[in-house]
């Protein structure tokens, strides 16, 4: 899930912070570019890990800072293919069932990619999976706080580097609609795991492609399909 990417960048160091150590001064400025960004075909980056070389630091005409070139590595969430992940319902609601993997919540399985059929129960305000068996159909309860797993197969980067309007009152007419229609930085494409049934409570899912990025939070946003692992029984309700 995570992994170590060696990057290099220049980092500038205002005057102010001349009497901080340089290498203090350079991580800090490095997370605050970095982190819980993403970097086009590198993945969601994270945090800095060490710093591997200082260059020489110069200082340019006009500008009192400081500029040095660093070579550094930095923890990146970049799944690799056929990784399994777990995650934990959050909540449930008329778009979908919300899931965490506990750096961040954004993830969406849509109505149409649950377990068929599925129905929404407005009193328990949780999605229930009408499994059907020998004995009938029973309602299989997906609870809030409840483990499910997808695979990685596949994955897509998108460049969305903003791009200027072509006129001021486009920008300000359109500014909302735009937003919405970003296409995501980065999109995996997963299968479900194929697991014994009643052997567990994990209820498995496919993650079909992740949604745009949140502007104010940065996060990841998925949509996933269920898989053929169940309970086995019936889940009571009082």
């Amino acid at each position: 899930m995570f992994v170590l990417v060696e990057m290099t960048d220049t980092v500038r160091i205002p005057p102010w912070q001349f009497e901080r150590k340089l290498n203090d001064s350079i991580a800090e400025e490095l997370n605050k570019k970095l982190a819980n960004k993403v970097v086009y075909n590198v993945g969601l980056c994270i945090c800095l890990y060490d710093i591997t070389k200082l260059e020489d630091s110069y200082i340019f005409p006009g500008d009192g800072g400081s500029h040095t070139k660093v070579h550094f590595r930095y923890v990146v969430f970049h799944p690799f293919l056929d990784e399994i992940l777990v995650g934990q319902i959050k909540s449930c609601s008329q778009d979908g069932v919300h899931v965490s993997i506990g750096f961040f919540d954004d993830i969406v399985i849509p109505p149409e990619s649950l377990q068929q059929p599925a129905k929404f129960d407005e009193a328990e305000q949780v999605w229930v999976w009408e499994y059907e068996t020998e004995e009938g159909a029973h309602d299989l309860y997906m609870d809030i706080g409840e483990e499910i797993r997808f695979r990685v197969v596949d994955e897509t980067f998108v460049d969305t580097s903003p791009t200027g309007p072509s006129s001021a009152e486009a920008s300000t007419s359109n500014a909302a609609e735009e937003v919405q229609k970003k296409e995501a930085p980065y999109t995996l494409v997963v299968t479900t795991c194929i697991n014994s049934y009643g052997l567990a409570r994990v209820v498995v899912y496919t993650v079909s492609k992740i949604a745009p990025l949140s502007q104010k939070n940065d996060c990841f946003k998925l949509t996933m399909k269920q898989s053929h692992k169940i309970k086995g029984v019936e889940k009571g309700r009082n």
